[in-house]
Protein backbone atom coordinates (compact mmCIF):
# COMPACT_ATOMS: atom_id res chain seq x y z
CA UNK A 1 0.00 0.00 0.00
CA UNK A 2 1.45 3.49 -1.07
CA UNK A 3 0.20 6.33 1.01
CA UNK A 4 0.47 9.84 -1.32
CA UNK A 5 -0.22 13.25 1.37
CA UNK A 6 -1.88 15.84 -0.33
CA UNK A 7 -0.88 18.36 2.57
CA UNK A 8 -0.48 22.29 3.06
CA UNK A 9 -1.58 24.16 6.36
CA UNK A 10 -2.60 26.65 3.92
CA UNK A 11 -6.39 26.63 3.46
CA UNK A 12 -7.57 26.75 -0.21
CA UNK A 13 -4.11 25.67 -1.44
CA UNK A 14 -5.99 23.29 -4.16
CA UNK A 15 -5.38 19.87 -2.14
CA UNK A 16 -8.65 18.77 -2.61
CA UNK A 17 -8.85 19.17 -6.84
CA UNK A 18 -4.91 17.64 -6.14
CA UNK A 19 -6.39 14.41 -3.96
CA UNK A 20 -9.59 13.63 -6.44
CA UNK A 21 -8.16 13.99 -10.03
CA UNK A 22 -5.54 12.09 -8.43
CA UNK A 23 -7.18 9.43 -7.25
CA UNK A 24 -9.14 9.76 -10.78
CA UNK A 25 -5.80 8.93 -12.58
CA UNK A 26 -4.99 6.33 -10.64
CA UNK A 27 -8.70 4.61 -10.78
CA UNK A 28 -8.28 4.85 -14.27
CA UNK A 29 -4.96 2.82 -14.46
CA UNK A 30 -7.44 -0.07 -12.80
CA UNK A 31 -5.32 0.61 -8.98
CA UNK A 32 -7.25 -0.08 -6.31
CA UNK A 33 -7.57 3.48 -4.82
CA UNK A 34 -8.49 4.67 -1.14
CA UNK A 35 -9.17 8.54 -0.76
CA UNK A 36 -8.80 9.19 2.81
CA UNK A 37 -10.41 12.57 3.72
CA UNK A 38 -9.30 13.84 6.67
CA UNK A 39 -10.48 17.19 6.38
CA UNK A 40 -13.28 18.61 8.61
CA UNK A 41 -15.39 19.94 5.40
CA UNK A 42 -14.94 16.73 3.79
CA UNK A 43 -14.90 17.37 0.43
CA UNK A 44 -13.45 15.10 -1.47
CA UNK A 45 -16.21 12.62 0.55
CA UNK A 46 -18.72 14.57 -1.49
CA UNK A 47 -17.09 14.37 -4.52
CA UNK A 48 -16.95 10.58 -3.89
CA UNK A 49 -20.79 10.53 -3.25
CA UNK A 50 -21.41 12.13 -6.54
CA UNK A 51 -19.26 10.35 -8.42
CA UNK A 52 -20.92 8.06 -11.23
CA UNK A 53 -21.18 4.68 -10.68
CA UNK A 54 -20.00 3.59 -14.33
CA UNK A 55 -16.65 5.03 -13.63
CA UNK A 56 -13.60 2.96 -11.67
CA UNK A 57 -14.47 2.47 -8.68
CA UNK A 58 -12.93 4.63 -5.52
CA UNK A 59 -13.11 3.56 -1.75
CA UNK A 60 -13.63 6.60 1.14
CA UNK A 61 -12.45 6.69 4.69
CA UNK A 62 -12.55 9.87 6.96
CA UNK A 63 -9.77 8.30 9.98
CA UNK A 64 -6.61 5.88 10.10
CA UNK A 65 -8.70 3.80 11.46
CA UNK A 66 -11.04 2.80 8.93
CA UNK A 67 -8.78 3.21 6.43
CA UNK A 68 -6.93 -0.22 8.39
CA UNK A 69 -9.75 -1.71 7.83
CA UNK A 70 -10.05 -1.78 3.67
CA UNK A 71 -8.68 -4.83 2.18
CA UNK A 72 -6.41 -4.94 -1.00
CA UNK A 73 -5.95 -1.10 -1.43
CA UNK A 74 -3.01 -0.49 -3.88
CA UNK A 75 -2.69 3.57 -3.60
CA UNK A 76 -3.78 6.31 -0.16
CA UNK A 77 -4.92 9.40 -1.21
CA UNK A 78 -4.35 11.64 1.94
CA UNK A 79 -6.21 14.80 1.48
CA UNK A 80 -4.98 16.46 4.51
CA UNK A 81 -7.02 19.08 6.61
CA UNK A 82 -6.11 22.89 6.66
CA UNK A 83 -4.58 24.37 9.61
CA UNK A 84 -2.49 20.72 10.65
CA UNK A 85 0.74 21.64 12.02
CA UNK A 86 3.08 20.74 14.63
CA UNK A 87 2.99 16.90 15.98
CA UNK A 88 0.31 16.15 13.17
CA UNK A 89 1.96 17.43 10.63
CA UNK A 90 5.16 15.41 11.24
CA UNK A 91 3.29 12.33 11.55
CA UNK A 92 1.57 12.80 8.88
CA UNK A 93 4.62 13.30 6.92
CA UNK A 94 6.41 10.45 8.55
CA UNK A 95 3.52 8.14 7.65
CA UNK A 96 3.42 8.79 4.31
CA UNK A 97 5.62 7.17 1.40
CA UNK A 98 5.35 10.76 -0.98
CA UNK A 99 4.56 14.32 -0.32
CA UNK A 100 2.78 16.59 -2.69
CA UNK A 101 2.68 20.19 -1.72
CA UNK A 102 0.20 22.09 -3.99
CA UNK A 103 0.69 26.13 -3.71
CA UNK A 104 -0.65 29.25 -5.03
CA UNK A 105 1.00 32.14 -6.25
CA UNK A 106 -0.43 35.16 -3.48
CA UNK A 107 2.74 35.91 -1.11
CA UNK A 108 0.64 34.74 1.71
CA UNK A 109 -0.11 31.51 0.60
CA UNK A 110 4.14 31.46 0.49
CA UNK A 111 4.66 32.96 3.46
CA UNK A 112 1.86 30.91 4.71
CA UNK A 113 3.88 27.51 3.64
CA UNK A 114 7.16 28.25 4.92
CA UNK A 115 6.31 26.80 8.17
CA UNK A 116 5.43 23.35 6.24
CA UNK A 117 8.61 23.57 4.18
CA UNK A 118 11.18 23.74 7.24
CA UNK A 119 9.25 20.73 8.60
CA UNK A 120 9.43 18.84 5.70
CA UNK A 121 13.61 19.61 5.56
CA UNK A 122 13.57 18.91 9.51
CA UNK A 123 12.03 15.23 8.98
CA UNK A 124 14.56 12.75 9.40
CA UNK A 125 12.44 10.16 7.03
CA UNK A 126 12.41 12.82 4.16
CA UNK A 127 16.35 13.34 4.63
CA UNK A 128 17.07 9.42 4.65
CA UNK A 129 14.38 9.75 1.28
CA UNK A 130 12.36 7.41 2.88
CA UNK A 131 9.43 10.03 1.73
CA UNK A 132 9.99 11.79 -1.52
CA UNK A 133 8.61 15.26 -2.10
CA UNK A 134 7.74 17.52 -4.69
CA UNK A 135 6.03 20.76 -5.20
CA UNK A 136 3.55 22.07 -7.25
CA UNK A 137 1.96 25.10 -8.49
CA UNK A 138 -1.70 25.12 -8.65
CA UNK A 139 -3.78 27.50 -10.45
CA UNK A 140 -0.68 29.66 -11.95
CA UNK A 141 -1.28 32.22 -14.73
CA UNK A 142 1.70 32.00 -16.82
CA UNK A 143 3.72 34.54 -17.67
CA UNK A 144 2.60 36.58 -14.08
CA UNK A 145 4.39 38.17 -11.80
CA UNK A 146 3.26 35.86 -9.23
CA UNK A 147 3.55 33.07 -10.95
CA UNK A 148 7.34 34.24 -11.28
CA UNK A 149 7.49 34.72 -7.86
CA UNK A 150 6.15 30.84 -7.13
CA UNK A 151 8.52 29.51 -9.64
CA UNK A 152 11.22 31.30 -7.44
CA UNK A 153 10.32 30.10 -3.98
CA UNK A 154 9.71 26.26 -5.45
CA UNK A 155 13.56 26.51 -6.52
CA UNK A 156 14.77 27.81 -3.64
CA UNK A 157 12.60 24.85 -1.59
CA UNK A 158 14.68 22.13 -1.86
CA UNK A 159 12.35 20.16 -3.32
CA UNK A 160 12.02 19.15 -6.77
CA UNK A 161 9.29 21.21 -8.60
CA UNK A 162 6.83 18.87 -10.53
CA UNK A 163 5.10 21.37 -12.80
CA UNK A 164 1.77 24.03 -12.38
CA UNK A 165 -1.98 23.33 -13.37
CA UNK A 166 -4.07 26.31 -14.25
CA UNK A 167 -6.70 27.55 -13.28
CA UNK A 168 -9.27 26.23 -15.21
CA UNK A 169 -13.13 26.05 -15.55
CA UNK A 170 -12.72 22.55 -16.01
CA UNK A 171 -12.00 21.33 -12.77
CA UNK A 172 -15.06 23.67 -11.21
CA UNK A 173 -17.04 21.52 -13.83
CA UNK A 174 -15.79 17.75 -12.53
CA UNK A 175 -15.74 18.05 -9.36
CA UNK A 176 -19.46 19.25 -9.64
CA UNK A 177 -20.17 15.77 -11.56
CA UNK A 178 -17.74 13.66 -8.86
CA UNK A 179 -15.48 12.89 -11.77
CA UNK A 180 -12.23 13.67 -12.64
CA UNK A 181 -10.32 14.73 -16.09
CA UNK A 182 -8.89 11.50 -16.38
CA UNK A 183 -13.05 10.29 -16.67
CA UNK A 184 -13.39 12.58 -19.84
CA UNK A 185 -12.82 12.19 -22.92
CA UNK A 186 -8.99 13.26 -23.61
CA UNK A 187 -10.09 15.70 -26.76
CA UNK A 188 -11.71 17.75 -24.29
CA UNK A 189 -9.46 17.34 -21.70
CA UNK A 190 -6.16 17.47 -23.70
CA UNK A 191 -4.59 20.92 -22.49
CA UNK A 192 -5.23 20.04 -18.59
CA UNK A 193 -4.18 16.18 -19.26
CA UNK A 194 -0.56 17.80 -20.66
CA UNK A 195 -0.48 19.78 -17.58
CA UNK A 196 -0.41 16.88 -15.75
CA UNK A 197 2.56 15.02 -17.56
CA UNK A 198 5.40 16.11 -14.98
CA UNK A 199 3.75 15.15 -11.93
CA UNK A 200 3.03 11.96 -13.65
CA UNK A 201 5.69 11.00 -14.73
CA UNK A 202 7.73 11.75 -11.40
CA UNK A 203 4.85 9.16 -10.13
CA UNK A 204 5.36 6.44 -12.27
CA UNK A 205 8.87 7.16 -11.53
CA UNK A 206 8.71 6.20 -8.08
CA UNK A 207 5.98 3.81 -8.71
CA UNK A 208 8.42 0.89 -8.98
Amino acid sequence: MIKILIANPKGGSGKTTLSTNLAGYFASQDRKVCLLDLDKQQSSKGWLKRRPDALPKITDANSHSALAKKKNIDIVIIDSPAGIRGDKLSDSVKDADWVIVPMQTSTYDINATQEFIDILKAEKAVRKERTFVAMLGMRVAPRTKAAENLTQYLDESGFPVIGNLRNAQIYSHTAEQGISIFDMPAYKAKKDIEQWSPLLKWIKGLDK
